[in-house]
């Protein structure tokens, strides 16, 4: 999801150095084309579910119409092993682009070392799509990283970045495999 990622060992104590991996470059558009579309007839939600409190789903639907038409992108981080979304984090498309979103290397290292002080764990890691529905791209699974995160999607294609309507969809994507999960949005405690 990034052209380079901080890594923080599993488990590991707060305060661990971060190592920078670099992936394999990134192209600088993802296609429209290129979208891996909805299956026909989807099963029903197999059993993981995001719970997100009304405020953390409005910024995110927010982010996402205040930068249409680029994609928007940022994290929700959380208590490690807590699995709870917590802490939002709106970060800059680097790309700057309404197909394609890029974490810039240098903040993403920044938020990594910030969430090992805080023993925290990205919870949500959400994007939007501008022109095409909220379902992960061959290239949005090909950088999902982090297995234990939920990809939320925010596709705008229908509203802008005016008050029309959007989707928002959760999924876990882990070894490639796409799993749409129900969203639960509730009050803020």
């Amino acid at each position: 999801w990034a052209a380079s990622r901080c890594a923080r060992p599993r488990g590991g104590p707060a305060g661990v150095a971060c190592t920078v991996q670099h992936l394999a470059p990134r192209p600088t558009i993802r296609p429209v084309w290129s979208t891996t579309r909805r299956p026909e007839n989807p099963p029903p939600y197999p059993g993981p579910m995001l719970t997100i409190t009304q405020d953390l789903h409005d910024k995110i639907v927010a982010h996402a119409r205040a930068d249409h038409p680029d994609e928007a992108c940022g994290v929700i981080a959380g208590p490690v092993g807590s699995g709870r979304p917590e802490r939002y984090i709106p970060m800059l498309n680097a790309a700057r682009s309404p197909t394609f979103y890029e974490f810039d290397s240098t903040d993403l290292l920044k938020l990594y070392r910030e969430m090992d002080d805080r023993d925290e764990e990205p919870v949500v890691i959400y994007h939007s799509h501008t022109a095409t529905e909220a379902y992960p791209s061959r290239t949005d699974v090909s950088y999902a990283n982090e297995p234990g995160a939920h990809y939320v999607l925010v596709s705008t294609a229908e509203c802008g970045n005016g008050e029309g309507p959007f989707q928002f969809r959760s999924f876990r994507i882990v070894d490639g495999e796409i799993t749409e999960e129900e969203v639960q949005v509730v009050p803020a405690p």
